[in-house]
């Protein structure tokens, strides 16, 4: 598209384009809104036509409407309809005649510069470089960022074909993706676990002309398939010497320096003609029952979202930091480390790539974030070792450490509750405890401490509550460019997802006699489509742009969203009875302590049984070892039992764990709702599930369909007599 266009027409009327990319984007919208929506009030750019074009609109049947032309400060490209599966094809936004989802849409790059113009000096990224910190300012990083993508033009990246980046999380990584963006590509990340043939099958999807690699194993897997990847044009590795030579390979040095002699001018032109409502970044859902779905999120879908998202949360600019480790080819970390990052101009540590084996919390402690996004399984792992370490606490220290939790909760539940009554000791349990444990963990200057990607426990929610760390649930997918609703410390309620963000709607389709139904989306952070797949955009995307999430949800009686269940993993057994997983799941590994995971079974069958996991030690690459955790040797020893291993329970059968798991199991029946809700049998596997193992996700949610494969024998031994019948 040429940037001498004087307009393009979209959502049917002319918008006016400009070539400067440096227009502010936020002065348009001075928000202030509280979480549940009531108190929203903007002063937004608005005219007669806009008034017009949205009279008689009704919220609870939304619509894409006509953008005002007034003081438009990004051309959009011309588009009719709300979704598309072609790379080069943009899509009408949904936007909205007032409130949140009317401000006016930007780009990647406008957002970047936004940032630049006005916290230009500050820190953006910091990273280990021998042992030493090593600083980008805003400025430095922006910089970087025109340098990779001169390289990545002088490469030979075409427009909307992909520039694929298969690594841990780095500086380099950050730079890649927003070069590819600002050349005009479209970023794709690749997960570090996935196979030769699964990278193959991503870069070749997005038509990557360039793929960006950490190291030697990396590099390895594409080298393996780069002749099936006919679109390949030259890899760039990014950590250490290359070891072998060859004329489209380059390390990092290299790879920037191939862009020198690119004109200024030339990439300016690439900048301007890049418009909001196209594509810019792929993200690819892991592939649990089939191939992996390249989900497109054009430059608003970011921006907009990252605006939205991060104003209801609280953060404030210039001031938050944050410490980079969950995979970056997962939309949660892409949008807040990468984008969460830009809007607010916050500063970005980067973890070993071993965070999760054990080092995370050493990057904690030099980083002291100010905002912190964990995983469930993160969370768990955090409660599991201060559980360990308290139990070899001495009597005095654990009657205080318990005086003080209990304090805690009661505090976090009457703050929930909208009471802010501080009980009488508080004082004395946040100097005691609280602080403490914050400082052990790196988190004493966290005000914000996140979870999603997966179900957390009602248990951990509270064990956090009562060291006075609430967790603030998310709840959103790939194709909501992450967030849908969101909890602030200002308003949450345990066990939800918070409420829905200003500017969105949720839609619950064909609830229940309990009011659950289906949870829809609508929205500016709804997804342009799946790359190259129709049919399964339209089984996401209804006639009228509804984004159906496959989840069941419920609303109480102040709006908080509660997930009741997945769709696709509700167990229907053979009496045909709904039986959403989870819950019992999650109830059954916290009756026993020495449980790791635990996967009901039962979808077509005359009883549900369950499959458990003993927790035990992992070893350097995160894979489950024998050896039990000091948690679970502490339980076995409370039971009178001996054994050090998984292995050792498991061969002798020992009698005392198997009693208490089943007492475990008949304590959760006593409270379901049905007889076949009950759990009739249970079986110990071998060893954890793992991401290694293949049982979990990137973001450590457990992969069911693959578990079933890999399990199909014990799961005949469960049923055994029954299957005979």
């Amino acid at each position: 598209m040429s940037v001498q266009e004087d307009s393009v027409k979209s959502n049917g009327v002319a918008v006016m384009a400009e070539s400067s990319c440096t227009q502010k984007a936020m002065s348009d919208l001075k928000m202030n809104s509280t979480l549940n929506g009531e108190a929203i009030t903007s002063e937004l750019s608005s005219t007669s036509e806009l008034e017009e074009a949205t009279e008689g609109l009704s919220l609870e049947e939304p619509r894409a409407v006509p953008l005002s032309t007034a003081k438009a400060q990004t051309a959009l490209a011309p588009a009719d309809q709300l979704w598309s599966t072609s790379r080069d094809q943009a899509v009408r936004l949904r936007m909205e005649g007032s409130g949140a989802a009317s401000v006016t849409p930007i780009t990647i790059h406008q957002l970047f510069m936004e940032t630049v113009e006005n916290y230009g000096d500050r820190p953006a990224l910091v990273s280990k470089t021998e042992g030493q910190w090593v600083t980008l300012t805003w400025r430095q990083y922006y910089e970087q960022c025109r340098g990779a993508a001169k390289s990545f033009l002088k490469l030979g990246l075409e427009r909307y074909h992909g520039v694929g980046i298969l690594g841990f999380n780095s500086a380099e990584w950050f730079i890649s993706d927003v070069g590819c963006i600002f050349a005009g590509g479209l970023a794709a990340g690749i997960y570090t676990t996935n196979s030769p043939e699964a990278c193959q099958y991503v870069a070749e999807s997005c038509e990557a002309n360039i793929l960006v690699v950490e190291n030697q194993k990396q590099l390895e897997k594409i080298l393996q398939v780069k002749d099936q990847l006919p679109h390949l044009k030259a890899i760039v590795q990014y950590k250490g010497e290359l070891q072998q030579k060859a004329p489209f390979l380059y390390t990092w040095a290299e790879f920037m320096k191939q862009g020198e002699d690119v004109p200024d001018e030339q990439l300016d032109a690439v900048i301007d003609s890049l418009r909001a409502n196209e594509c810019c970044t792929l993200i690819f859902t892991s592939g649990t029952t089939g191939n992996p779905k390249g989900v497109m999120l054009s430059h608003d879908n970011l921006t907009w979202t990252v605006r939205t998202a991060s104003l209801v949360a609280g953060l404030k600019y210039g001031e938050e930091v944050l410490v980079s480790y969950l995979p970056l080819s997962h939309v949660a970390a892409q949008l807040i480390d990468m984008w969460m990052c830009v809007c607010f101009a916050m500063t970005t540590y980067f973890a070993d790539p071993d965070a999760l084996k054990g080092s995370l919390v050493n990057t904690l402690k030099e980083a002291r974030p100010t905002c912190f996004l964990g995983v469930p399984r993160v969370w768990e792992k955090m409660q599991e070792k201060m559980k360990a370490v308290g139990a070899k606490a001495s009597p005095m220290r654990s009657a205080v450490a318990g005086w003080a939790k209990s304090i805690g909760l009661q505090y976090n539940y009457s703050v929930m509750n909208g009471e802010n009554q501080v009980p009488w000791g508080f004082m004395l349990a946040n100097n005691l405890v609280f602080k403490r444990v914050r400082e052990a963990l790196g988190l004493d200057r966290c005000k914000f401490c996140f979870t999603g990607a997966a179900p957390v426990t009602k248990d951990t929610l509270e064990y956090f509550m009562s060291l006075n760390m609430p967790l603030l649930e998310l709840y959103g997918m790939s194709e909501s460019s992450g967030p849908h609703t969101i909890s602030s410390n200002s308003s949450y309620c345990i066990a939800s997802c918070g409420k829905v963000m200003p500017g969105a709607k949720t839609k619950l389709e064909n609830p229940d006699q309990d009011g659950s139904g289906e949870i829809c989306f609508w929205g500016r952070h709804v997804f342009m489509g799946y790359l190259n797949m129709p049919d399964k955009t339209t089984e996401a995307l209804d006639q009228d742009g509804w984004l159906h999430s496959g989840d069941l949800g419920r609303h109480n009686k102040n709006d908080f969203l509660f997930i009741t269940g997945r769709i696709k993993e509700l167990i229907i057994t053979a009496g045909g009875e709904n039986i959403p997983p989870v819950l019992i799941e999650d109830s059954v590994k916290s009756e026993v302590a020495i449980i790791s995971n635990a996967m009901l079974i039962g979808d077509r069958l005359k009883f549900l049984s369950i499959m458990v996991t003993l927790k035990c030690v992992v070893d350097d690459n995160g894979d489950p070892t024998d050896a039990l955790t000091p948690e679970a040797l502490s339980f076995c020893q409370q039971h009178n039992v001996t054994a050090t291993t998984v292995s050792g329970i498991i061969a002798n059968k020992e009698p005392a764990i198997y009693t208490a798991i089943q007492e475990g199991i008949e304590r959760v029946n006593a409270r379901a709702t049905s007889n076949a809700q009950k759990i009739q049998k249970f079986v110990i596997l071998e060893q954890d599930f793992s991401i290694g193992g293949g049982e979990l996700g990137p973001t450590m949610k457990l992969r069911r369909p693959i578990v079933v494969k890999m399990y199909q024998e014990k799961i005949n031994e469960l049923y055994g007599v029954a299957m005979e019948k």
